[in-house]
């Protein structure tokens, strides 16, 4: 596991969005040679330079470094992006009562040693603090590794549903809550 002491989490500023939007890349590249692309992204189209740039713009980019490495990225949002209603969700919340994790990514190099927990513990805490009710998540269905953490780390599956995007190659999003 990872020293949550050595990793820092911080928002991506204007300066930060062509090493952020690298890391996507690089992580993306990997997974399409190497690995399995579970959550289905799509090398420079997302998440890529743009969606890190409309991300930062707003304040909702994260990334995280250990030493001058980045391990991580992820942005943290009230915008679903798609229709969070058709959720089966146990908590009846309004938007902006909750907040949402998305593009959620750790780096390959670090896989396994705490990252992603580290990432999902920091949203739970900071939607604490600022008085949210909950933090939902959408996942591809077959995400395994991502479906498996969430698990771990309390989420509750809120059913799978169509949230309207439109996507040809994930019509369905498995849903998932952390409700405080």
């Amino acid at each position: 596991m990872a020293d949550m002491n050595n990793i820092k989490i911080k928002r991506c500023g204007l300066k930060d969005i062509e090493l952020v939007g690298k890391f996507y890349d690089d992580e993306i590249l990997y997974m399409d040679e190497y690995a399995l692309n579970y959550p289905k992204w799509i090398y420079g189209t997302y998440p890529s330079k743009d969606s890190v740039r409309d991300a930062a713009k707003v304040g909702t980019q994260y990334f995280c470094t250990v030493g001058r490495r980045v391990c991580g990225a992820f942005v943290l949002d009230e915008n679903p992006g798609g229709f969070y209603q058709n959720g089966d969700w146990k908590a009846d919340l309004q938007p902006g009562e909750y907040l949402i994790i998305h593009a959620l990514c750790v780096a390959h190099e670090f896989s396994g040693r705490g990252i992603g927990r580290s990432i999902v513990n920091y949203c739970i805490g900071y939607a604490k603090s600022v008085g949210y009710k909950a933090v939902r998540i959408d996942v591809v269905p077959d995400n395994f590794p991502a479906i498996r953490l969430y698990k771990k780390m309390g989420f509750t599956y809120a059913g799978e549903k169509d949230l309207g995007r439109n996507l040809k190659n994930i019509p369905t999003f498995a849903l998932y809550e952390f409700n405080f």
